[in-house]
């Protein structure tokens, strides 16, 4: 129940992940052009960078939206702008300025959690709260005095208040939470090249709720006397191990996780191979170019978080082996070739060249060790769910006609399908996903499944005592989207 549940964020996911590729070459791109200024000496590199940095900076109210829309029975608008102000109620009153003032204290006294509130759990937190209160409120009616807040317009207000009240838990849990993570990454500092691999295991494993800047600030910053980032670029400590917080990503950002991509593309079902390979290349590239990983890495973390783990734990091993043989290089962005050929000219990096050959290796092994865990445990990467799994179907290829044709033939056979599953009378909700209408009803046995076929489907799924879902083909949006204007 957890792992399909995980799926079904994962896939909610999906639309905003697609985005952030281009938004983190375009910032590679920017930063390629002007590496010491960031902008500053090229307004060609200031505009790039910006505009990319828009979007990666912005992940979390992007998971808001995304995850709010995709985990809502009806893929609604109302449910899409919930996540936003859920997630808008909770980092405004969770701001620095706002404990500060609620505290009565000045806001140089907050505790330093609520100034990284903004991140991908608040975000994924907040959709998953929006579409609760979307499924739950999107058709209560209420009061005549009171009409025009019902349905879908109180479905904004009920998340507001819900996150209220997460935000007062939140007010207590999250400074400790983050405390403790910062605790802990000042104890594993002090254990040498075993301590760089919990920090690197650690770091990708806590990048699903955002916490892994509690442990970088220990680490790349001045919160325990580490320094690591600073120091490397001023070329200050101990050749071979300032920069050992660091190194170890290289192998595993430029080489292992775009092997990890080819391995996804490779086990994805053939007909979606395509569309598997454009979101694949492109995260691929801004994995190794910028070293912006998390257009690939939330492709996957939901949808097999097993294989996320197996990540984190080759993540960890890279960095400890980089450790241990005192190989460095450091970043100012990420650990992409960008950053990798510019800290090549640091007098302090250590035989820089031998992560290029760690990284071959690691490629060979993400390759194999994804594909094999994919096949073996048949998990559901890109192009492999079960939302995936019938072919484009006689029907699919007779709509295919003219724009007109594909309305009218569209309408239909929504018609006849509805009346099939047994109208409004049997239908208790109707969603879909990229091929399959997913529909909930009262009683299978009002469900007329030779009715069904006759429009041209390619199959019919029982998925339980009152879930069945409709095969349509990747023309299914147009299809639900008949159905919903039914229903209204």
């Amino acid at each position: 129940m957890v792992m399909k549940y995980l799926q079904r964020i994962g896939r909610s996911l999906m639309l905003p992940v697609a985005v952030l590729p281009a938004a983190a070459i375009l910032m590679g791109i920017g930063y390629w052009i002007d590496p010491s200024g960031w902008g500053a000496g090229s307004p060609v590199a200031a505009f790039l960078i910006k505009a990319g940095s828009s979007i990666i900076d912005h992940i979390p109210i992007l998971f808001a939206v995304g995850v709010a829309l995709g985990m809502a029975k009806e893929r609604d608008g109302s449910a899409a702008i919930s996540g936003l102000v859920a997630f808008l109620v909770a980092t405004t009153l969770l701001s620095t300025d706002a404990v500060a003032m609620l505290k009565h204290i000045d806001a140089g006294k907050v505790d330093p959690a609520f100034g990284k509130i903004d991140n991908a759990f608040i975000g994924i937190l907040s959709g998953i709260v929006a579409s609760v209160m979307y499924n739950r409120f999107s058709k209560v009616k209420l009061p005549d005095f009171l009409a025009f807040f019902s349905g879908k317009r109180l479905v904004p207000i009920m998340t507001a208040v819900a996150m209220i009240v997460i935000s007062v838990v939140l007010f207590f849990v999250w400074p400790v939470i983050y405390t403790g993570l910062v605790s802990f990454g000042e104890g594993i500092s002090k254990l040498g090249a075993i301590g760089a691999g919990l920090y690197g295991f650690f770091n990708r494993l806590l990048i699903p709720i955002g916490l892994h800047h509690a442990l970088n600030a220990v680490f790349w910053f001045d919160v325990a006397g580490i320094d690591d980032i600073k120091n490397f670029w001023a070329s200050k400590g101990t050749k071979g191990v300032t920069g050992m917080y660091q190194a170890g990503f290289f192998p595993v950002m430029m080489f292992g996780l775009p092997a990890a991509a080819l391995a996804m593309y490779h086990t994805a079902k053939t007909k979606h191979k395509k569309q598997v390979a454009s979101l694949m290349m492109a995260a691929g590239f801004a994995s190794f170019f910028t070293g912006v990983t998390e257009p690939l890495e939330f492709s996957f973390m939901f949808v097999a978080p097993v294989l996320y783990v197996v990540h984190a734990v080759l993540t960890g091993l890279s960095l400890m082996i980089a450790a241990l043989f005192h190989w460095t290089a450091g970043f100012g962005f990420s650990a992409g070739l960008v950053d990798f050929v510019l800290s090549l000219k640091i007098p302090i990096a250590n035989m820089p060249l031998m992560l290029l050959v760690q990284g071959l290796v690691f490629a060979v092994i993400y390759y194999f060790v994804f594909r094999f865990i994919i096949t073996k445990f048949n998990l559901m990467t890109p192009g492999r769910g079960e939302e995936m799994e019938e072919g484009v179907s006689v029907m699919e290829q007779e709509v295919a006609a003219t724009a007109t044709n594909k309305a009218n033939r569209f309408t239909a056979m929504a018609e006849k399908i509805y009346d099939g599953l047994g109208g409004d009378e049997n239908v208790v909700s109707v969603d879909n996903c990229v091929t399959r209408l997913r529909v909930e009803v009262k009683d299978m046995n009002k469900v007329d499944k030779n009715k069904i076929k006759s429009t041209g489907v390619p199959g019919i799924n029982v998925v339980g005592s009152t879930s069945i879902q409709v095969i349509v083909g990747t023309n299914v949006q147009f299809v639900a989207d008949e159905i919903h204007r039914i229903r209204s």
